[in-house]
């Protein structure tokens, strides 16, 4: 099917796990352009990713179907990409409270905020 065909140009926006689809199979992208639009350009041999007109990402076609293909460089800075996500509770001191009273305004004074009454 491939074999003579020029490259489809593609539009793609880059989804919240740090991939562009085509033809079913997951293409990671770098994870800085989470939610930007991206083209792709398609081969049989290869996904090529432009962003602003360069190339962000590229890889090998995957003659596969649902396969997902990542390249581990685009998810470095990532929290947890390099194994398990640990989670750190952290301690604080309680928020000053104030007085229930302070919260509290009678009526009158929305009512002379907004020019009316009930």
């Amino acid at each position: 099917m491939w074999a003579h065909q020029p490259a489809r140009e593609l539009s793609r926006k880059v989804s919240p796990d740090c991939v562009v689809e085509v033809d079913t199979n997951a293409y990671s992208v770098p994870w800085r352009l989470i939610g930007e639009r991206v083209t792709v350009l398609a081969t049989a041999e290869t996904i090529r990713v432009l962003h602003a007109g360069a190339e962000v990402a590229r890889h090998a076609r995957s003659v596969a179907r649902h396969a997902r293909i990542v390249e581990r460089a685009h998810f470095d800075g990532v929290a947890g990409a390099d194994g398990a996500v640990v989670r750190r509770i952290v301690v604080e001191a309680e928020p000053p409270t104030m007085a229930g009273a302070a919260l509290l305004r009678p009526l009158a004074e929305y009512e002379a905020l907004v020019g009316g009454s009930w």
